[in-house]
């Protein structure tokens, strides 16, 4: 943008033009080297504020006769897309840890469940226990009270026979 600036203002048509030619047939695009080819009394300025682009992924290759600006948009694109994967991946990766975490909360529960199974079972058989012994003490109980009628009336009958 600064290049087609400078050479507006300048009213240097035929040096656009050939710029123009030069960059979109040009590979890899260096905009320093160009704005100081078409500008070269401007002083020279460093691009510290852009970034190094990231390589391409390895699944994608230029074509062979495609200019500069659509080399340019293809990489701006799929380095848009690749970002986008990686937030996926990473989504992925979460979603692994959270079903890992899961895994051990479930395994967790199976274990307190089998806890729960045995103390249960242990309650059943305590119940089971209380429910013989009072069972025990009624008969034993119905017992004493049998034998005491018996011995009422054996001493009823003696006493009467004497």
């Amino acid at each position: 943008m600064t290049l087609l600036k400078s050479v507006c203002r300048n009213n240097l048509w035929s040096v656009r033009m050939s710029v123009s030619a030069e960059v979109l047939t040009r590979a890899p695009l260096q905009l320093e080297q160009i704005e100081a080819e078409a500008n070269p009394a401007a002083p020279h300025r460093p691009r510290s504020n852009i970034r190094p682009m990231s390589p391409m992924p390895a699944y994608v290759e230029h074509r062979n006769g495609v200019n500069e600006v659509g080399k340019l948009s293809a990489e701006a694109v799929v380095r848009e897309y690749e970002a986008a994967v990686t937030e996926i991946e990473a989504l992925g990766t979460e979603l692994q840890l959270a079903a890992k975490k899961c895994e051990t909360m479930v395994a967790g529960v199976h274990d307190m469940i089998a806890e729960i199974k045995e103390f249960a079972a242990g309650y059943r058989d305590q119940g089971k226990r209380f429910f013989l012994q009072i069972e025990a003490v009624s008969l034993m109980t119905t017992e004493v009270r049998d034998t005491c009628e018996i011995l009422k009336k054996k001493i009823a009958a003696d006493t009467l026979t004497q």
